[in-house]
């Protein structure tokens, strides 16, 4: 079976204008899908990804300006759809804990409402639903030994291997309350309703298209700063550490996935980069540096709730699963996507100007 499979593919991309949404469905589209996104165009920059996808696409890709709790529009979205990537969402923690409203009306009150409109076709799409490791919650029970610039696990196994499915959800803010309701009750749509449904509680992914800013998106933030010549604020002490996963490698789990959606469904699987393809926040500048000739200047702050000292995720289910493994190391891809960031704009604040835009 093709991943992909060229122009029988008709497929919705909620938040499609996002970050992970515009290499996807270039993707789809580049092998002759027909892809719906669905984006209320509400982060910054995510106007450029859609022209982009416009100007390169054309008409294979329609375009609904929408909020996800649209149901009308989430109607139109779904005629003759045959595959769902549900990535729309509120994602950062601090707004969720501004606004739990919001966070809760977007996040599970809007997956609820995707879903439900979903049951209700005779022909239901699979759905690919983008979940987080924030369900997790902050692991303060893992006992970590602190290095000089990371922490690690004192657990050999877990450092071995990271943490898998079995982890006990734990949910923590608002924001990980609203994605962790929204991630079971995606698994439950296949138990209680018979819907072909996937989640993908996904660590750190990065990559170009990305816009990241001070909540979400850190990889790409910290460039950005350094591009601009501004200061990266790092929250606690910037030994904590994430697996990384290049956004190419995150769409070819996520085309594996609804290619097997059959053999896969009510199953949700960690998705990142694994114990091969860790960063701290102190490596990441290290290399930042190394990159640039010059450290970028640094300001620390207090560590926010929910964070977490170590995530780094057990990817083997999936692994076993697909035969899918990460392709890109972290190295390697955070110089591609600090390449990617520096074409944006030779000029530095002509650079500024579009990643605030």
């Amino acid at each position: 079976m093709s991943l992909v499979g060229s122009s029988d593919v008709r497929a919705l991309v909620t938040g499609g204008a996002g970050f992970v949404g515009t290499n996807l469905a270039d993707r789809l589209l580049s092998a002759g899908g027909r892809v719906t996104i669905l984006d209320n165009l509400s982060r910054p920059g995510v106007e450029h990804n859609l022209r982009w996808l416009q100007d390169k696409h054309g008409d294979a890709v329609a375009v609904e300006v929408a909020d996800l709790r649209d149901r009308a529009a989430l109607r139109r979205c779904l005629a003759g759809c045959s595959q769902v990537f549900h990535l729309a969402a509120q994602v950062a923690v601090t707004t969720s804990l501004d606004d739990p409203t919001f966070d809760f009306e977007v996040n599970l009150q809007g997956t609820i409402g995707l879903l439900e409109e979903i049951r209700r076709l005779s022909n239901p799409p699979g759905v690919l639903f983008t979940s987080t490791n924030k369900v997790y919650g902050s692991l303060s029970d893992v006992d970590l030994i602190e290095g000089p610039t990371s922490y690690a696990p004192a657990d050999e196994k877990v450092a071995a291997a990271g943490i898998d499915e079995l982890r006990p959800l734990r949910f923590c803010s608002p924001y990980g309350c609203s994605k962790g309701g929204a991630d079971q009750y995606v698994l439950d749509y296949c138990a209680s309703f018979g819907l072909e449904t996937v989640v993908f509680r996904m660590s750190c992914i990065y990559g170009p298209h990305q816009f990241g800013t001070e909540d979400q998106g850190w990889v790409a933030h910290f460039l950005i700063q350094a591009l601009k010549d501004e200061a990266v604020t790092i929250y606690g002490d910037g030994k904590q550490v994430r697996d990384v996963l290049y956004v190419d490698d995150l769409v070819e789990a996520m085309l594996l996935a609804q290619a097997r959606i059959g053999d896969l469904k009510g199953r949700a699987f960690n998705i990142g980069g694994g114990p091969r393809n860790t960063l701290s926040l102190l490596r990441l500048i290290d290399q930042i540096t190394e990159m640039t000739g010059e450290p970028p200047p640094l300001e620390f702050e207090g560590w926010r709730a929910g964070d977490q000292r170590y995530y780094v995720s057990d990817t083997s289910r999936f692994e076993a699963a697909t035969g899918w493994s990460p392709r890109i190391s972290a190295a390697e891809g955070v110089e591609r996507l600090y390449l990617w960031l520096r074409e944006l704009s030779p000029a530095r604040s002509s650079f500024a100007g579009r990643v605030a835009s």
